[in-house]
């Protein structure tokens, strides 16, 4: 979908001009594509120039003032520069705004502090006018009148971001979705009502209940363009300082071409309701994650119309707590990613408080009509998404914990049950065969605690081999790394894998390991998603939580493959699979024995 987006704009002669139109197509072209662009790109070069050229000035900072043990051990001018620079970018528009935000995932490149900084970034981008959106939108409806098209439009943006801004608005009826058709095409059958109705037993399944209101993402006006001209001014620079010695292992040339795929992925916004869709068919029959609706039909590339996502941010319960809910909000979040990684290979590569929400449902009911039934089973017009009565009770507890997770409790009682939303499905990572043989070959090499072989085939099958320092003491401290995790393999929950991940991270820069930038998207993924549990549960364990998705991978196609594998000799899988349906049984022993202790069962008092 990628390519056929840039060929659309590619610009070129039609082929039906003839003639006049012809000729003055053709000159239009020449103007626009060898004069006006070169000229603007200059412009904005000198732009570039006298914002970044205080920025590069002011280096030499970086090695004053003392060092700050808590951030990194860094050094106070340093600190400060990372600051400077930051705010920099922010000046200089999307784009760089765009660079600095991927800049943060890259921690095997840039040091940690930096990234935590460049983490921060925000677009002070102003708002493009109310007429500009509208007029964006009329297009998107072929032509239809504004007012026909929603019964309520809120005219000031949701938010105003470095590329886009989002409103929110309610469809007239007759263009808005009446359910979840995309999701469940086929006809209910007596198969499909009995295995909803064990759903309903052994879990709580949310009722679906779709809005008429959405959410629109319009692009701000001649963004592309703009965007266009900063990476031909990366690619410069990019190629400039990869011919110093020594700067070649950075690679920088290729970030770039990496970055620039990235920024068009999120210019062209049918690439986003698509990822929405194919989200939604995956997650059709789990109950961990919820997508919005996309209104495929209306989206263009400057317009993406989606169901409204109505929900508490994530980072609300970050902030005051999950109460009674913590540990079932921070196990539906890791089971939903790890669903993406181990069974989907699709993964959402944005993941971060500020793209996950949770909203409430109350579980469905059991369904009595297990033959044929001639109704919708499509929500009624009349049905209420519970969320918002659930927002309208813990909103006047924001920023005051005790209130908050007392008002959960209640919540709790009344049988309502949270469920996650994820948005902002821009960006997505999916390994090709190449880089999923390379991680299912590093992954084999740790489940065997093979460590030194595991630096081994980090350093072979990295972007630069060439330019690895002293790949032996690198796969040594991997040897180093994997021998501490193996002496604790039945404490895992007690060890934060995202510190595991950071020391590897950490060692990959220093050792200059260039890793594919798919391969740290999913590392970072797990960071992210770990730190996001740990701060709701604490006992989060991402071990335990793989188990099940490991048995459901056996299930599936994974058992044959397995089959295979054991035939070949190799027994890594096996391992895992063993080693963690060992490690959960000596726990529930464990926990088993400490009861009948705690509670006098081994010789009652009689």
């Amino acid at each position: 979908m990628l390519e056929a987006s840039r060929e659309e704009i590619r610009k070129s002669i039609p082929e039906n001009a003839h003639g006049l139109s012809r000729a003055w197509k053709g000159l239009y072209l020449f103007l626009d594509l060898y004069i006006y662009e070169p000229i603007a790109t200059g412009f904005r070069f000198l732009h570039l120039a006298f914002i970044f050229l205080p920025v590069i000035v002011t280096i030499p900072v970086i090695w004053l003032g003392r060092r700050v043990k808590e951030r990194d051990s860094e050094r106070a001018g340093t600190l400060w520069w990372y600051n400077f620079l930051v705010t920099s970018m922010e000046r200089a528009g999307p784009a760089f705004i765009k660079l600095g935000q991927w800049a943060a995932s890259r921690t095997d490149i840039f040091p940690q502090e930096m990234c935590s900084r460049m983490s921060s970034l925000h677009s002070n981008a102003p708002a493009h006018s109310l007429a500009t959106t509208k007029r964006t939108i009329v297009k998107a409806f072929n032509g239809r009148p504004f007012e026909e098209i929603f019964d309520e439009f809120q005219e000031k943006p949701l938010g105003v971001g470095a590329i886009a801004q989002v409103y929110k608005a309610k469809l007239k009826p007759d263009l808005a979705a009446l359910g979840d058709d995309d999701m469940d095409p086929d006809p209910p059958n007596l198969r499909r009502r009995m295995r909803k109705n064990v759903d309903v037993l052994v879990k709580s399944t949310p009722s679906r209940v779709p809005s008429s209101y959405v959410a629109i993402k319009v692009l701000h006006p001649k963004v592309e363009r703009v965007v266009r001209r900063d990476l031909k001014i990366m690619t410069f620079f990019a190629a400039a300082i990869n011919a110093i010695p020594t700067m070649e292992w950075l690679s920088l040339p290729d970030e770039v071409l990496q970055f620039g795929e990235m920024m068009r992925l999120q210019l062209d916004l049918r690439i986003e309701s698509a990822n929405l869709t194919m989200f939604r068919k995956k997650f059709k029959d789990r109950t961990t994650a919820w997508f919005p609706y996309p209104y495929a039909s209306y989206t263009t590339r400057q317009v993406l119309i989606e169901e409204f996502a109505q929900g508490i941010p994530l980072a609300h319960f970050l902030e005051d707590g999950g109460g009674v809910f913590q540990q079932e909000i921070a196990d539906e979040g890791l089971d939903a990613f790890l669903h993406m990684l181990l069974i989907d290979n699709f993964i959402h590569a944005d993941l971060h408080p500020g793209n996950i929400m949770v909203r409430f449902y109350k579980p469905e009911q059991l369904s009595l009509a297990l033959g044929r039934h001639r109704g919708s089973s499509s929500p009624t017009g009349n049905a209420l998404d519970v969320t918002e009565e659930v927002l309208q009770q813990l909103r006047p507890h924001r920023h005051n914990p005790p209130a908050w997770r007392a008002q959960l409790r209640k919540i709790d009682e009344e049988g309502y049950r949270p469920q996650l939303i994820f948005i902002d499905t821009g960006l997505v990572t999916a390994l090709n065969a190449t880089n999923r043989t390379n991680f299912l070959d590093l992954f084999k090499a740790v489940a065997e605690f093979d460590g030194y072989r595991a630096g081994h085939l980090m350093v072979e099958r990295c972007r630069q081999p060439d330019a690895v320092v002293d790949r032996e003491v690198f796969a040594l401290k991997m040897q180093h790394l994997v021998l501490g995790v193996k002496s604790s393999t039945f404490a895992l929950g007690n060890i934060k894998i995202g510190d595991v991940l950071n020391e590897v991270l950490a060692m990959v820069r220093a050792h200059h390991v260039r890793m594919e930038g798919d391969f740290v998207n999913v590392v970072i993924s797990i960071l992210l998603l770990e730190g996001i549990g740990r701060s709701l549960d604490p006992n989060l364990d991402l071990f335990k939580s793989a188990l099940p998705i490991l048995r459901q991978l056996g299930a599936q196609g994974g058992g044959s493959s397995l089959l295979k594998n054991l035939r070949k000799g190799d027994t890594s899988m096996l391992k895992v699979w063993v080693g963690l349906e060992a490690r959960k049984f000596l726990q529930a022993s464990a926990e088993q024995v400490d009861a009948c202790v705690r509670y006098d069962l081994l010789s009652p008092n009689v």
